[in-house]
Formats: C-alpha cells, sequence, structure tokens
C-alpha cells in the first residue's frame, strides 16, 4: 500500500498526524516539535553557561555585558514575532500588518500598556537567568529553576482561581524536597574552580527568577485570556517593552562599560548563539503547544536534565555528581511528571 494510501486511510479514521515525510517514514510535527524543545532547553542552558566564561582568566570582568544580551534577545524576539504575525495573517499582506501593528500601539495603547508589569518582570527574569548561570554550574541551574513550576502554580491559584487537586499539590513538595536535595552542600562544593563565581548569589538569582517567571507567566495569560488579540502580537508588544526596559537597566549599570568598550564587547559567535536561543526559544515552546500535549513536552525537559547533566559532567567538568544530586533531580523530575499527568476520572457513559 503506498503512503499516500495510508494517509488517506487514516485521516477516514481520525488517526492521522500531521508532520513531515522523508521517504517512507511520516514523522508527526508533535515529535519535530518536541526534539527542538530538548535541543533548544538543553542548548540555551550550555551555551550560556558556556559564554559567561571570562575569555580572560586573570580578568573576570571579560565577559559580555548581560544587560546588552537582554536587549539583543528581546530585539530578535520581537523580529520573530512580526514574522509569525506575518506568516499567520498571509491572505492581509505586510502592509496590513505593519499597520496592525501601529493600530494597537498607538491607537489601543491602554491595551498595550497592560503588558508593561509582565514586560518588566521578564526582562528582571533574563538578567538574572545570566546572573545565575555565571555563578553556578549548568545542571544545578536547570534542576533548581524547575521550581518556577511551584510559584506558577501558586499565582495560578491566587490570581486565576484555579483549583489544584491533592495529587499536584503532593508533586509540588516533591519538587521543593527535590531542590532542596540538590542545594546539599558537599565536600567539592568548597573546591570551587575559580570560573564558578559565588553558588549563593547564583541560588538566589534562581529564586528570585522562578518568582518573577510564575507571576510574569500568569499574569501574561490572564491577559490573553481577556483578549482575542494573537499571541504573536503580544509578544511583539511585550517584546518592545522589555527592549526598553532593557536599555534602561544598560544605561543605569552598564553605561560606563558600553561608553569606553562598546555595546558589543567581548560579543562571539556563541554570544549571538545565546541570543538567538534565547529569542526563538518561545516560537518553539509555541509549536510544542500547538501539536504535542504536557506529558510530552515534560518528558522532554527531563531528557533534556539528564542530557545537560551528561554533557556538564563529561566535557565541561564543572558539575559534581552527588548521592544528593542524584535523588535531588529525580525527585524533580518524577514531580514534573506528576504534575502534568491528566487526572483519571470517571468515564462518562455512552449515550
Amino acid at each position: 500500500v503506498s503512503p499516500r494510501i495510508l494517509q488517506r486511510m487514516k485521516e477516514a479514521h481520525g488517526t492521522y498526524q500531521p508532520g513531515l515525510r522523508f521517504g517512507v517514514v511520516h514523522v508527526p510535527y508533535k515529535y519535530i516539535a518536541l526534539a527542538l524543545l530538548l535541543l533548544q532547553t538543553t542548548a540555551v542552558v550550555l551555551c550560556m553557561r558556556v559564554s559567561r566564561i571570562p575569555k580572560d582568566p586573570e580578568n573576570p570582568s571579560s565577559v559580555y555585558l548581560l544587560t546588552t544580551a537582554v536587549v539583543m534577545s528581546e530585539i530578535f524576539k520581537m523580529l520573530a514575532s512580526v514574522v509569525m504575525l506575518a506568516m499567520e495573517e498571509k491572505e492581509h499582506g505586510i502592509a496590513w500588518v505593519l499597520g496592525h501593528l501601529k493600530s494597537e500601539l498607538f491607537d489601543n495603547s491602554a491595551e498595550t500598556m497592560k503588558l508593561a508589569v509582565p514586560a518588566g518582570l521578564y526582562t528582571l527574569q533574563n538578567n538574572l537567568l545570566f546572573i545565575a548561570l555565571t555563578n553556578l554550574d549548568a545542571t544545578t541551574y536547570q534542576v533548581t529553576y524547575q521550581l518556577k513550576i511551584l510559584t506558577t502554580a501558586v499565582f495560578s491559584v491566587t490570581m486565576l482561581g484555579k483549583a489544584l487537586d491533592t495529587r499536584r499539590w503532593l508533586s509540588l513538595f516533591l519538587l521543593m524536597g527535590g531542590v532542596a536535595l540538590v542545594q546539599m552542600p558537599t565536600e567539592s562544593s568548597s573546591n570551587a574552580k575559580p570560573n564558578m563565581g559565588n553558588p549563593f548569589i547564583g541560588l538566589v538569582a534562581v529564586l528570585l527568577a522562578c518568582c518573577s517567571s510564575g507571576f510574569a507567566g500568569v499574569y501574561f495569560e490572564k491577559i490573553l485570556k481577556e483578549s482575542n488579540q494573537s499571541v504573536w502580537m503580544r509578544n511583539f508588544q511585550l517584546g518592545l517593552f522589555s527592549a526598553i526596559l532593557g536599555m534602561g537597566g544598560v544605561i543605569a549599570n552598564d553605561w560606563a562599560k558600553v561608553s569606553t568598550g562598546g555595546f558589543f564587547q567581548y560579543y562571539d559567535g556563541m554570544t549571538w548563539l545565546v541570543i538567538c536561543l534565547q529569542a526563538f526559544g518561545g516560537l518553539v515552546v509555541a509549536a510544542v503547544i500547538k501539536y504535542a500535549d504536557n506529558i510530552l513536552k515534560t518528558f522532554a525537559n527531563a531528557v533534556s536534565i539528564l542530557l545537560t547533566a551528561f554533557v556538564s559532567y563529561t566535557f565541561l567538568d564543572d558539575f559534581p555528581l552527588t548521592t544528593f544530586f542524584v535523588l535531588g533531580s529525580g525527585c524533580v523530575i518524577a514531580s514534573t511528571f506528576l504534575y502534568n499527568m491528566e487526572s483519571a476520572g470517571p468515564r462518562r457513559p455512552l449515550p
């Protein structure tokens, strides 16, 4: 039977999954999206960690300015949002899309201003993540950052009125226990390498980023649910505010360095790769949400943690593998699966 006939048979029975065909092999979009999510999640953490190692070991400040990297990431995110919006509205043309952007920004400024709050929080979060990966190894950062599940759940309950069942509350306690185990001090942690920075500062930065991520994510979800505007339009507006606020951070914190060394000082290929991974990560997540489900997304995140640990331990040599870490990361991975499992409620009888 030819592949085309098989496709029609599956479409007729409602089992066909859209995807790409490579010869006789059909790969559903959901698995392509998950592979991209796994690659992006792992690469952004490892690349960010490597990029924050000083170019000159004798000069700790020989790294790019994280405030400028955040601004460039938001600018790239805006460009990506415009492209996605143009593809979504391709029947109207690019002139209509640009006019629509202008109308939303200036004629509907009251709605646009609502995004200033999550934009400020996301800008703060992005700066905190760079600080965290300057001071922590990639694996400890990635496991600890899963606490954003807890903060998102708490803000969802308090701001959106969502109810969590017993299973999800248990998974959140398991998550907190796992992160606590990962942070347990060991003998090897007292012999940190010079490029590891201050682990306490890194931990505080991750925890603050989790709080910022949770509140901003729930606030943004509330805005999306209260309007019928395209998510790409909202992402563009969010990126615009974030870029403006990020420039404020550049002027307030690093303007003296920018004046002497330039905006792009110590930028290299790895820096631009990190910026692109940060900017286009949202597109990958959007594809996962569209074609896959939470279970598969959680599986990709779990594999990403294991892959990051392997690369960090084997190649970067900045991560001590301890019993506490193995137990803690296992608890974190198990808690994410438990939290995202569908409740097995009683099935309704067929009419």
